[in-house]
């Protein structure tokens, strides 16, 4: 009886329970701290991550809940190597140190079997906050700011923080003038320079940059007392300007904010640059007179990647080319023989026109000497010029060992050319430019006739001289001229036949060469001022009726040779002053083109010839009147011949048949050429035949030097034979035996 009765009794005290557990429920809302749940009516517990500073359960109003920090010690979790674990409001969770990362890519984790931390590149991924002005360089877990070579740290900076700032320390421009050279204006161009370098700052890079190319231009729109340096040493200057400017833009270059700049002067001298994080692919950059194409693993180099960026830069300077007026152009073999075998004959040289500006190309990595990969360039220049023995070519600037430079073309071939631009690939980096090349391609038909006629020339003007100096009926004032005249042209032909030749292959001319074209120039001018005076002589002679005295020779020589030896000493004195190379044909020993140091023998030949030509017109009109006047009867066909061997002899005794060098002009025409060559290496042969063998005094004197000559001989032979037989013949004398 008793078990029943407990059921019912214990199912009632649990309803109570329940009921009354509802009811307590409802009543520990009100006093519950925050981050707590109600247990009872009478009791709370704090929220999972939080703790009471009694018991787990507790039953004062007053007590509170606070947060629990998982991440100091003790630890009650374990967030593995290479992580940090960070505490939150009621929770945690695990972080990768600075520096690290997971290889998931995730930002957090709960606990160390989820750790993948590994170290992170911030220098390569570009997380860095380091100064463009420094160079990062990873370390275990962070990196490092640090100056780049040739930079220091500016005052106030801490080398290796994020804060750290550099400047540079070496000027943009380190070399001194070349020795012997003094210029105001590279003087002031160097101060304007050590101006920028003592002024600069990394964050008015973009401002240092337009006034370097500012300093630049007005030195090369300018020039001054720098096209007055000897050209070797011009040269110099140039190549070490090119050098300068490459190196101080990279440098620049290095502290401008990442991505492309541009930057075009008032004088057209135009820079384009690049300075970002390379990729894998190409690169193009370009402006309006030039465009580059390479692929930024060659632009970068090898060990160049810790700096972060990488630059790219083209540099076209349009007055650059006034430096490097008169230089050498040095073909490759390959080129070279393409070259002759085009044109059917010795390549011996070239002279060049530069068409477009200079192009200086700068990169990030110096080694550029030979490239993985070639570079592709599109050159923007004049119109091309069509013409025989020309050629637009490729070419760039090549540093000799004495520190100047030539045009050359190896390693760079052109892929197209059109109206004004042209296309290139060279798998090297240097200072590039388009260049017209006029080729000096040897015409051995032309060569021979010249060493043949000069050959034969030079006998038969030694025969004139001494039949002048040796024949006496013909001697006169006219025959004095000539036989100056004789004197001049073997002495000129002799060293032009000798010493025309450069000594060097490359071109340039040595003391022997410049010695060799002033003895020309005055041998030659010689030459033509007695053709003025046997000018002179015949209109005395002609046009006065036959009985002019005309001048000494004492008059005639101080004329003669004093006038062309001025002439010459003014000519070298301008030429020394103003360094202007006169004495240094293109290809030649002979006189330069350049700056007008030509007009010294051309401007006095064709004055000569313009007088002479004159005279000789007025010396055949006034023959044939006399002709008619000492004899009417004269057979016409007989004065025609007279006339006709007196206006040929005239002709070359004048020098009139130099009148075709004055049409020579570029391009040269063959015929004319040819026909030139002909006249005047044959003029000695054409002077003896018109002034010995066609005179008349002249043949009779030969005949009595023969005479005597056989006779000598005759009677040496007679002698011998009368003297083995004097009992059977006698002695025959001149008369009797035909003499």
């Amino acid at each position: 009886m008793g078990g029943p009765l407990r059921l019912p009794g214990l199912l009632c005290v649990l309803l109570s329970l329940s009921r009354a557990g509802a009811q307590g429920s409802q009543a520990c809302n009100p006093w519950c701290p925050p981050n707590s749940e109600c247990v009872n009516a009478t009791a709370c517990r704090c929220k999972p991550g939080f703790a009471s500073s009694s018991t787990e359960i507790f039953t004062d109003p007053l007590e509170i809940c606070d947060d629990i920090n998982e991440c100091v010690p003790p630890m009650k979790v374990s967030c593995g190597k290479l992580a940090d674990c960070q505490n939150v409001e009621g929770s945690y969770y695990c972080t990768c140190s600075p520096g690290y990362e997971l290889r998931s890519g995730g930002t957090n984790f709960t606990n160390e079997s989820e750790n993948t931390c590994q170290d992170v590149d911030e220098c390569s991924s570009g997380q860095h906050q380091c100064h463009q002005s420094t160079i990062c360089t990873n370390t275990l877990g962070s990196y490092q700011c640090h100056c780049r070579p040739g930079w220091e740290l500016i005052p106030g900076s801490v080398n290796g923080r994020n804060s750290t700032i550099c400047k540079a320390v070496k000027p943009f421009f380190t070399w001194p003038l070349p020795p012997g050279v003094h210029s105001q204006s590279l003087s002031r161009f160097f101060e304007k320079v050590n101006n920028l370098h003592r002024d600069f700052k990394p964050v008015a890079a973009t401002d240092t940059i337009q006034n370097l190319i500012g300093a630049m231009d007005e030195l090369l729109k300018a020039p001054g007392d720098v096209e007055d340096i000897a050209l070797p040493v011009r040269h110099q200057v140039a190549t070490q300007l090119l050098l300068g400017l490459e190196q101080s833009l990279r440098t620049l270059a290095e502290s401008l904010p990442e991505g492309p700049f541009t930057y075009r002067s008032p004088s057209d001298t135009e820079l384009s640059l690049m300075n970002q994080k390379p990729g894998n692919g190409n690169v193009t950059l370009g402006q309006s007179h030039a465009r580059i194409h390479l692929d930024w693993a060659t632009a970068t180099g090898a060990g160049n990647s810790s700096t972060g960026t990488t630059v790219v830069g083209i540099l076209s300077n349009p007055n650059m080319g006034k430096l490097l007026v008169n230089a050498s152009l040095v073909l490759d073999p390959k080129k070279e023989e393409e070259v002759q075998k085009a044109h059917e004959g010795p390549f011996r040289g070239a002279r060049i026109q530069i068409l477009s500006p200079v192009n200086s190309v700068f990169l990030t990595n110096n080694d550029t000497e030979k490239l993985a990969s070639p570079v592709t360039f599109a050159f923007s220049h004049d119109g091309e010029i069509s013409g025989k023995r020309r050629e637009v070519i490729c070419a760039f600037w090549k540093i000799d060992s004495n520190k100047s430079g030539h045009w050359d073309t190896t390693g760079c071939w052109k892929l197209g050319s059109g109206d004004n631009s042209t296309t290139c690939q060279c798998n090297h980096l240097s200072s590039f430019a388009i260049l017209m090349a006029h080729y000096d391609i040897q015409d051995w038909k032309l060569e021979l006739i010249t060493k043949v006629g000069l050959s034969l020339s030079l006998v038969c003007l030694l025969l004139c001289i001494l039949t002048f100096l040796l024949v006496r009926p013909i001697q006169s004032s006219r025959t004095t001229v000539h036989l100056h005249l004789c004197v001049c042209l073997f002495v000129g032909s002799a060293i032009f036949l000798a010493g025309i030749e450069k000594e060097t292959p490359d071109g340039e001319a040595g003391p022997r060469c410049r010695l060799v074209a002033g003895l020309l120039h005055y041998c030659f001018l010689a030459a033509f001022c007695w053709m003025s005076l046997e000018g002179l002589v015949l209109y005395f002679l002609v046009v006065r009726v036959f009985h002019g005295q005309g001048l000494s020779t004492r008059w005639l020589c101080l004329i003669g040779y004093g006038v062309p030896l001025l002439i010459v000493a003014i000519s070298a004195a301008t030429a020394a002053a103003t360094a202007s190379e006169g004495y240094v044909g293109e290809t030649y020993c002979w006189l330069s083109k350049k700056h007008g140091f030509f007009w010294s023998f051309v401007g006095p030949l064709a004055f000569i010839i313009l007088c002479n030509a004159v005279i000789f017109v007025i010396t055949v009109w006034r023959l044939t009147q006399k002709f008619s006047e000492i004899n009417p009867d004269l057979k016409k066909l007989r004065k025609a011949r007279v006339l006709t061997v007196t206006a040929i002899a005239q002709l070359f005794v004048l020098g009139c048949t130099w009148v075709f060098g004055l049409f020579l002009f570029e391009p040269y025409s063959t015929v004319l050429t040819y026909i030139f060559t002909i006249l005047n290496c044959l003029q000695g042969l054409f002077l003896y035949v018109l002034l010995c063998l066609l005179n008349k005094k002249v043949r009779e004197e030969y005949r009595k030097w023969a005479c005597m000559v056989a006779g000598s001989k005759y009677s040496e032979f007679a002698s011998s034979t009368t003297g083995t037989s004097h009992n059977q013949t006698r002695e025959l004398r001149p008369s009797e035996s035909g003499m």
